[in-house]
Formats: structure tokens, sequence, C-alpha cells
């Protein structure tokens, strides 16, 4: 396999990384802090995205795409992640949202939310999770029943719902019969409908990445049905393999560990080389988890992934994340970066490496724990000998 991604997408990146340094804050570090101002900005760089055609640039022209190639939707992945998401909650929307309207909803339904997603204008929280099913998500019991007038009510809770509190749209699980993955339908509504109440879950990864979210009777009608009635775990398959290859966890990781050696320079040559063995260590590791996220997508490309190849990618990214982030914070403990002053890049990477170190706490739980992951490959392996 050839890793080179040629000369387009080579500028690609380097278009991208041009946009970021002329509308992104250098100290940014993310939409869903507790400063107004950090969701304003990756509004903003969505519809700079949107207006330069960049935004969707994968999807096909028919949806509001350029119909861009798989390997220009990754440098698009790794030049976002690795600069904090820039984008904020969008990602969701671009990468896995659309993606399954497009496959699996009718064409009144891609003619009215696609339009608002390639423009930057919507943002979608996931309706997954419940108190009692979390990796177990065929466990979920929030239920959808048929109204005696037509259409649907809905009543159930769900929980770390991330984005819940600034999103306007939610992609949703509900039971409508059977049991397990059988019965299960997805529901495309607006998070303002009547009956939805929204309440944030404080954390240390900040505002808006957890909420509960409770659903009293509310009321849909059957346009909000993505799919088939009972067939929704079809779409959830395929919503779960854009989701687990979707955030390019390693390119954060070797920006900030490429980071380190120049942003501490006066102090590098005092880093104990115990210390600075884990460091190319680690960068060693992040090489091979890209590469590996690479196969996943030729895999894709071809149509024969194997589920348990995503699940490997996923557990090595988040066990990554983890390595990485302790790595970081050692080093940073072994250096003195002075005042938390923004204007000072050394202060700047201290801010960033504590930002990632937090979200790396949560990276083998967040979509499918760590466990689920395993026991995926274990299964796959007992079934092929």
């Amino acid at each position: 396999m050839e890793f080179e991604f040629g000369a387009a997408a080579d500028a690609l990146r380097g278009r991208l990384r041009t946009l970021v340094e002329q509308h992104v804050p250098a100290d940014f570090l993310g939409a869903c802090t507790d400063d107004p101002r950090d969701l304003e900005t990756a509004q903003a760089f969505c519809r700079v995205l949107a207006g330069d055609g960049l935004l969707t640039l994968a999807w096909p022209a028919e949806y509001g795409g350029r119909g861009g190639s798989v390997w220009e939707q990754t440098v698009m992945r790794e030049e976002m992640w690795a600069h904090h998401e820039p984008r904020g909650a969008q990602y969701m929307g671009v990468n896995w949202v659309g993606p399954a309207i497009m496959k699996h909803g009718t064409a009144e339904q891609r003619a009215r939310l696609l339009p608002r997603i390639a423009a930057g204008e919507v943002i979608w929280c996931q309706g997954f999770s419940e108190p009692d099913a979390g990796s177990d998500l065929p466990a979920l019991r929030t239920a959808a029943t048929r109204a005696p007038g037509g259409g649907w009510r809905i009543s159930g809770q769900k929980c770390w719902t991330s984005y819940a509190e600034m999103a306007q749209w939610c992609f949703l699980l509900a039971r409508t019969g059977g049991r397990g993955t059988r019965g299960i339908t997805v529901f495309l509504l607006p998070v303002d409908s009547p009956g939805i109440t929204v309440r944030p879950i404080r954390s240390m990864l900040g505002p808006h990445h957890l909420n509960e979210v409770f659903l009293d009777d509310v009321a849909v009608d059957d346009s909000a049905v993505l799919g088939e009635v009972n067939g929704g775990w079809t779409v959830v398959r395929d919503v779960l393999a854009y989701e687990r290859v979707g955030i390019a966890r390693y390119a954060r990781c070797e920006r900030l560990l490429q980071m380190a050696p120049e942003v501490l320079a006066d102090v590098w040559d005092d880093v104990p080389e115990n210390l600075v063995t884990r460091w190319a260590t680690a960068l060693l590791e992040t090489r091979g988890v890209r590469l590996l996220a690479y196969k996943v997508l030729q895999a894709q490309m071809k149509g024969d992934t194997e589920p348990a190849v995503v699940a490997a990618y996923r557990s090595a990214a988040t066990l990554l994340d983890q390595d990485v982030a302790e790595v970081l914070m050692d080093l940073l403990g072994s250096a003195a970066v002075g005042p938390a002053d923004p204007a000072r890049p050394a202060a700047r990477f201290a801010a960033a490496v504590e930002d990632h170190w937090r979200y790396a706490q949560a990276a083998t739980i967040a979509s499918g724990t760590l466990e689920m992951q395993r026991n995926l490959i274990g299964r796959t392996l007992a079934r092929h000998g």
C-alpha cells in the first residue's frame, strides 16, 4: 500500500493550516469551554470552511460536497484534530450523521437536513447511551410508541450526550419493539421539541461535553424516522464504523510530541535520558497508529472492513492518547514553563498538554469502552479459529 497522499492532498494540508492560522486564535483549545467566544470561533470557522467548499469536501457534489477522496478527508480529519478541532461539534454532522442520512434517508430528509450540515449551520448530538445502556447499547429502554392519531410518542432518558446543550438536532435511538438489536429505530428530532429537557453534567472536560437528555412524551411524525422502523441497528452499525475512524487522535498526539523539543528548547538538554527515550518511543507509536488508521480506510474503500479491525484501531488510538498524555505531562514536570500567559508559546503548550491529558482520561470509555472493543476482537479471533 502506498501512503503518499499526492500533491492535491499536500496542497489541501497547507491550505487548512493557513486557514487555521488566519481564523483560529493561537490559544484555542476547543469549542466546549467556559468562554462562549470559543464556540463562536468554531461556528465562524465552519462558515469559512463551508464557503471554501471544505467543510464537506468528501461529500458528493449533489449534497453540497466536492467529491473529494477518502485521503483528502483524512487530511481534513488530521489537521482539524491536531489543532484542537476548530470545527467544534460539526465533525459529528459531517463525519457520520450526514453520511448516514445520505445512505438511509428519504429524498425529503436529504433535501431538508443535508444542506444545513454542509453550510455549517447546525450542530447535532447523539442520543445513544442511557443509564443502563452504555457499552451494552442494545439494552436501551427509551421507548417510541405509535400515537393514536399517527406518528410517535417518545419517552425515556439519555446520558453522556455530548453537545446536547448547544445542539439543534439529535440523532436518537429508541425501542419500537422486540429485544436486543431487534426493534430499535433511529429518529431525527429537533432538540427544542416540546418534552425534551437537557441537563448539563459538569465534568473536568468542560461544559457541553456531557449532558442528560430527558424525553417526556415527545411527539414526532413518521418523517422523523431514519431508515426502517425496527431496523435501526443496520444504521447504527454504519454510524459506529464512521465514528470510530472519524477522529484522528494520533494527529494531535504527534503534533504535541513534535512541539515539545522546540517549545522546551531552553531546558530540553536537561530532560532525563529515560524521559527522552519515552518521548521518542511515543512518537514512533503515533506513526504505527497512523498506519493502522490508513489500513482501516483502505479496507473501507474496498468494502471489506472487518469490525474487529476497526476495534483494533480504536483500541490502539485511545491507549496512545493516554500514553502520550503521560509522557507530555512528565516532560512538563521536568521543565519550568513559567507563568500561564497565553502570549508565551511555552505557556500555550502547557495548556494544550493539560487539555489533552484531561480528554485522554475518557478516551478508553467514550464511543465504546476498551473492554467492549477487546470483546469484539476476541469473538472475531475465536470465530476464525
